[in-house]
């Protein structure tokens, strides 16, 4: 789910080099392989930092950069364009995510965390389309040994998602119980229902319920996975076929792909996963709503 334009240029220059001077070190069986970097384990514990571990501590810095930058650097009476998104963003992650699913007792406490998953995933979806050396992948020019420039998504790996599902997953119970005790939450999430169906629709219910944390988590995943899957395949289609005349199709489908992904798809997935957790959230607090 990597190597877009990259593979173009690897491909032209293969072809202008003197025969032997270029090496193209690709291994697609390693698409999917998290290589350890730095190897850290506290006990049973597996702290080591990868690649998509890498993604996520570079997306945290540019999300809290961003976050300094738009909202809070030089905030005047009259905003510029730099305030102006950056209270575009405030208003969309309040008024449509926030005040759309969190009770209004609730929104001061949760619309930090639900703004912050709008604008961290959108930073991790978008960094997965801009081409980075971070890559085990190395290409070889007259024997000087060059990083791939490579695109990756941290969140076409589903333990990514998953984890932020999961602390959704979390909160959610955490204020269901809070708000309305052990006994009236629990039973809130039982319809009513004749006494012989109780152990039968209860059974259903609880499934239904850890299946939001692997819906949360499989949406995103599975359509930036998608959307990279595609991009590569269009792009690795002459490299398969054999013929460099075919890159004007391969590349201008694939850049429609890129396109698509990066204007639309970044940006509906991180909003979807940051409204779906304020849902969660807010229909814990208020099960009767």
């Amino acid at each position: 789910m990597k190597r877009l334009y990259v593979l173009l240029g690897v491909a032209l220059a293969a072809l202008a080099a003197p025969a032997g001077a270029f090496a193209f070190d690709y291994h697609p069986e390693d698409e999917f392989k998290l290589d350890t970097w730095v190897s850290l384990k506290l006990g049973p514990l597996d702290m080591s930092i990868n690649k998509a571990v890498v993604y996520l501590m570079l997306a945290t810095v540019l999300t809290i950069a961003l976050g300094i930058v738009l909202m809070r650097v030089r905030i005047g009476v009259k905003p510029g364009t730099r305030q102006t998104i950056g209270e575009s963003i405030y208003e969309v992650a309040q008024v449509n995510i926030a005040e759309q699913g969190l009770p209004s007792k609730a929104i001061g406490i949760w619309f930090p965390y639900v703004a912050t998953l709008l604008l961290f995933i959108w930073v991790l979806n978008f960094i997965g389309f801009v081409p980075l050396p971070i890559s085990n992948d190395h290409f070889h020019i007259a024997g000087i040994r060059l990083p791939t420039f490579a695109i990756y998504a941290a969140t076409a790996q589903l333990s990514v998602t998953l984890m932020l599902s999961a602390m959704t997953f979390a909160f959610s119970h955490f204020e269901g119980i809070r708000y309305n005790g052990v006994g009236r939450y629990l039973k809130s999430l039982i319809p009513e229902v004749p006494k012989a169906m109780v152990p039968f629709i209860a059974t259903i219910e609880f499934i239904s319920i850890f299946m939001r944390l692997i819906s949360l988590s499989v949406r995103l995943f599975a359509n930036m996975l998608a959307g990279h899957m595609l991009i590569l395949v269009m792009i690795g289609l002459m490299f398969v076929l054999g013929h460099v005349y075919l890159a004007p199709i391969s590349v201008g489908v694939a850049t429609l792909f890129y396109l698509f992904e990066v204007i639309i798809v970044v940006t509906i997935q991180a909003f979807i996963f940051a409204a779906l957790s304020a849902i969660y959230i807010g229909s814990a607090i208020e099960p009767d709503h």
